[in-house]
């Protein structure tokens, strides 16, 4: 793909656990195109998490090379990565990840605050990214006084508050119920499809899956299968 935002290619992550050598990657190689949104599925202990982790600059392969937005993050430094992070990723995660004394606002700005940003522009920055995710009448309200659905598109909001190259999704409708899980997922195929963001979506659940342009398969450590929605 010539327009890939990702490419994984002849990737290895090998954990030493005890004396012992855990290979979860074993030469993978996978490519997502700009726009695209990509289901990772598999069983557990299949490489998918460590999988996302090093597609979104948290972790680094042992061997083999991970290009993402046009950057080698295989040898970058911490700081680096660090930095990569706050301007090409966003990520969304199961249990939502906000902080309980902040109000929605407040959660969404986080990411923000490591920008040169003046107060004003991130307050309009969060504004948007609250009408898109439709909570603009739940800014001033805290985690606790929200629905599990309501968390979740916070934690959606803080993701795209940046307007990053990727958003990366780790079982993001795994705390949900069907219906609250399908309004979420449709949230996400929106922005694919409205604001064409390029999703990378770990999942257990078929039904999600289904959601995406293309499902990948882990098996293993290996990439076993990719087949269209």
């Amino acid at each position: 793909m010539s327009d890939a935002v990702v490419q994984v290619s002849d990737v290895h992550k090998v954990y030493t656990r005890g004396g012992e050598r855990i290979d979860v990657l074993r030469g993978l190689h996978l490519e997502v195109a700009a726009g695209e949104f990509v289901a990772l599925m598999g069983p557990s202990g299949s490489g998918k998490s460590t999988l996302l982790n090093l597609i979104g600059g948290l972790d680094t392969p042992t061997s083999g090379r991970v290009l993402v937005a046009g950057r080698d993050l295989t040898h970058a430094s911490s700081r680096e990565l660090a930095r990569w992070r706050a301007e090409h990723v966003g990520f969304v995660f199961q249990f939502y990840n906000l902080l309980p004394v902040l109000t929605a606002a407040r959660n969404v700005e986080l990411p923000l605050l490591l920008t040169t940003l003046a107060r004003a522009e991130r307050r309009r920055h969060v504004e948007a990214a609250l009408a898109l995710v439709g909570l603009t009448d739940r800014a001033r309200h805290y985690p606790a006084q929200l629905s599990g659905g309501q968390e979740q598109r916070v934690g959606i909001a803080r993701a795209i508050v940046t307007d990053p190259t990727l958003l990366l999704c780790d079982e993001p409708t795994g705390d949900l119920d069907r219906e609250t899980a399908s309004e979420i997922l449709d949230l996400l195929v929106a922005l694919n499809g409205r604001y064409h963001k390029t999703i990378v979506m770990v999942t257990h659940d078929a039904i999600a899956a289904a959601r995406a342009g293309r499902v990948v398969h882990l098996d293993k450590g290996r990439l076993v299968e990719a087949r269209a929605a």
